[in-house]
């Protein structure tokens, strides 16, 4: 099979490996599409991203396709089951890793409840804690929608992370896939108010479109928000943050208020967001199409980080 491969940080390559062969306790899906994520995997491409930094790696955690093998004691899918988040991280090829590695022709997902029941849901027998949402789409989600649930999810499960109520008034910093999917779902869960800040007007007008009831020019972030919150405020840190250290401008706030670092998914959080965000693709309240600006080969990822480096872009998905 083909898979998108980094050579080095700022080069990649197609490059022909071995289709991975499902254990037991997997599923092998072919990949139907894939969704770039704008900052982990350019952060994976240019070499920053942090614990990460071998090379060759094989990118890619945002996709989804079709059931086309099942392991004997995989109970979760069946063929012809459509499923999202396929992962491989072994090529059989000496110094190839996975950068999760779900820009490959074909993937695996693994059958957290199958492993959980027989009691080898550990490290030891393979699992890692994506299994858990490496799950099958209901009938009446498409390929596109299946493909930006990757973030949906992650996004929605952080909303309870950050514990915001629909009482709250909520103010977001930065109009990308993940800024304007906060900005959709909390309007949808009927959140209070909700603004949000970005330098380029055509993000904003986004912004306005999905339910944004002010929105603001501003380019700071954490340091700037800090004066506007009340006492018991939170502050919600949303993605990997590259350097080792913050400097927090305490003394502008109030004496009392939260900070929460959201740098990695909350798996059980991730998994049931798929009931309510299903729910609302399949009411027409929530669409790939409101998100999905760019469509290329995976062959033009460099063109496709182009378009996000320039702000053009929102949310690429990519085909073989």
């Amino acid at each position: 099979m083909k898979a998108l491969v980094i050579t080095e940080p700022g080069r990649f390559e197609i490059q022909e490996v071995a289709t991975p062969e499902p254990s037991p306790y997997q599923a092998l899906m072919r990949v139907e599409t894939m969704a770039l994520c704008n900052a982990t995997d350019r952060k994976l491409v240019e070499g920053h991203f942090p614990g990460m930094d071998t090379y060759p790696m094989v990118l890619g955690h945002e996709n989804a396709g079709i059931v086309e093998k099942v392991g004997e004691k995989a109970t979760c899918f069946k063929v012809g089951d459509r499923v999202l988040g396929g992962m491989v991280f072994d090529f059989g090829v000496p110094g190839l890793v996975g950068g999760w590695g779900g820009f490959s022709e074909y993937v695996l997902v693994n059958d957290h409840d199958a492993m959980a029941r027989d009691g080898i849901a550990d490290a030891a027998h393979g699992w890692y804690d994506s299994c858990i949402i490496q799950n099958v789409v209901p009938e009446g989600v498409g390929a596109d929608e299946a493909a930006v649930l990757c973030t949906w999810r992650e996004v929605y499960g952080g909303i309870g992370d950050f514990s915001i109520r629909p009482e709250h008034k909520v103010l977001i910093y930065g109009a990308g896939p993940v800024g304007l999917s906060f900005v959709k779902f909390t309007k949808l869960m009927g959140v209070k108010w909700v603004g949000l800040v970005d330098p380029l007007p055509n993000k904003r007008e986004l912004a306005r479109k999905m339910g944004a009831d002010e929105t603001f020019a501003n380019e700071k972030i954490v340091n700037a928000a800090i004066p506007m919150i009340k006492l018991g405020g939170t502050i919600g840190v949303y993605g990997v943050i590259s350097q080792p250290t913050l400097l927090l401008e305490k003394g502008k706030g109030p004496y009392n208020f939260n900070l929460i670092i959201h740098q990695w998914p909350t798996r059980w959080r991730e998994r049931a967001a798929m009931a309510p965000l299903c729910e609302w693709i399949k009411e027409g309240k929530l669409s790939a199409s409101e998100f999905v600006t760019h469509r290329f080969n995976i062959a033009e990822l460099d063109k496709a980080l182009a378009a996000v480096k320039a702000g053009e872009a929102l949310k690429i998905l990519m085909s073989w």
